[in-house]
């Protein structure tokens, strides 16, 4: 089309994530609307240079492929700090539950707005949010407007609980399905395709088999997924043990709940069966270890589950449980925690973590084909990491460095669908101080109202 925008980046290093693994250093990257249209190695031709609108200069950079937060929960930037050093129950019930249950839809989509900059400012383009708080039915519509302001691409697995959970969270089943079709035909591809919604039941004790039933056929049935904390703790399988007589894979594997559509976040506590079951399936596993190391939960058998050929996605989890949303941070956590947990220096690699963030947080996204990955035709979700730091130098291997060396902090430039939402370390498209100035006040209002005990500043 004439009236593509193009733009080209130049001079970097380019780690395409494609079948072959390969690299270009240096190459150049050309965007034309929101595809990548081309990519090779060394300079750019001429007319490619001439014909670009914008250039970016990529010298001493790593181009990744947009990384994939494969699980969080946006409300809880509004939480982060409050419960420290507390095990997974008690952290729901002194502090989740008590601030989730008086959460507006005005203080939804600040907090959303938040967490989406963060999640940007740190390499992600795509989110999952297991968003499963609605006093106010419109939160799920707020978090949703928040991606739309930002740019990012979210899929919102409209979180449900419908026994056994804290009264302020519940739901009627009519209330889930009826709340879940209405996001489905209002927002489902929208923003260009952007935005996603699929079924996030929240946990298996909070679950009963009929409801797990029936949304898992409506999933089918829309051609969306199914997203589901699982084996998160040893006490949580042992309660599914006492009451259901089954291991919570094995639960799922019963009822038909298993296939390349579920993403089975967590997973901490499976065993040798579950694993098979797991890799028979084509389920995702979502890993968030991060998460795991600071309620004390476990270390999930990553190296167990590769050698089985299960893909492995990456989740920073919520803010709540982390306490920030630092996809770069979570990469070296990752392969630091599958190393000490097994005694295994090469239990995971640079190369085997940028898959997890990239190819297969793809995967769970649902978008395999078309995010993950620099090739000719994929969306145009790159990240440009600045390799030019005190923290990396000198850089013997890119990916080492983007591994094992930076955070954060060294994103330089992000593109989502083609649009340039950040470049040299500023966000682009919303005000970000006038953001975190509306958010921390409306944080204080949240907090009394809910008589929950701070020291905000």
């Amino acid at each position: 089309m004439e009236n593509e925008s193009s733009i080209l980046i130049e001079h970097g290093t380019i780690i395409t994530q494609d079948d072959l693994g390969t690299f270009h250093k240096p190459g150049y990257l050309q965007v034309k609307g929101d595809r990548i249209a081309a990519m090779g190695a060394g300079e750019a031709p001429a007319d490619m240079r001439t014909g670009s609108q914008t250039v970016l200069e990529a010298r001493d950079m790593a181009v990744l492929p947009g990384l994939v937060n494969g699980h969080t929960h946006l409300f809880q930037t509004f939480i982060r700090g409050l419960a420290d050093d507390k095990p997974l129950l008690d952290w729901l019930r002194e502090c989740i539950w008590p601030v989730a249950g008086h959460m507006t839809s005005d203080e939804c989509r600040l907090a959303g707005m938040v967490g989406l900059i963060e999640n940007l400012r740190s390499g992600a383009t795509a989110v999952i949010d297991h968003q499963y708080i609605h006093g106010d039915l419109h939160n799920d519509d707020s978090f949703i407007q928040a991606a739309q302001e930002v740019g990012i691409r979210l899929l919102l697995a409209r979180g449900w609980t419908d026994t056994n959970y804290s009264p302020l969270l519940l739901e009627s089943p009519e209330q889930i399905l009826a709340e879940t079709r209405r996001l489905f035909e209002t927002y489902q591809g929208a923003s260009e395709g952007r935005i996603g919604v699929e079924f996030g039941p929240l946990i298996p004790w909070g679950c009963t088999d009929d409801m797990m039933l029936k949304t898992y056929a409506l999933a089918q049935e829309w051609g969306v997924g199914t997203h589901i904390h699982v084996a998160e703790t040893r006490g949580e399988v042992e309660t599914n043990l006492e009451t259901r007589g089954c291991r919570h894979v094995e639960w799922l594997s019963q009822m038909g709940i298993l296939g390349p559509d579920v993403q089975l976040v967590h997973s901490v506590y499976l065993d040798d069966h579950e694993l098979d079951l797991v890799a028979e399936s084509g389920a995702v596993i979502v890993h968030c270890p991060v998460s795991n190391m600071y309620l004390a939960s476990g270390a999930a058998r990553i190296k167990q589950m590769l050698q089985r050929g299960i893909p492995v996605a990456l989740g920073t989890d919520g803010p709540g449980s982390n306490n920030n949303q630092d996809m770069l941070e979570l990469l070296k956590t990752t392969a630091l925690l599958a190393k000490v947990s097994t005694l295994d220096a090469n239990a995971v690699v640079p190369g085997d973590v940028l898959k997890m963030a990239s190819r297969d947080g793809a995967l769970a996204f649902g978008m395999q084909d078309s995010i993950g990955a620099l090739e000719v035709g994929r969306k145009a979700d790159i990240v440009l990491v600045d390799l030019n730091s005190a923290f990396a130098m000198p850089v013997h291997d890119a990916l080492s460095a983007v591994v094992y060396c930076l955070n954060g902090g060294a994103v330089d430039t992000v593109l989502v669908d083609g649009h340039i939402l950040m470049q040299n370390k500023k966000v682009l498209v919303v005000d970000e101080e006038a953001v975190l100035k509306e958010a921390r006040a409306a944080c204080r209002r949240l907090l009394d109202r809910a008589g929950v005990q701070s020291g905000l500043v």
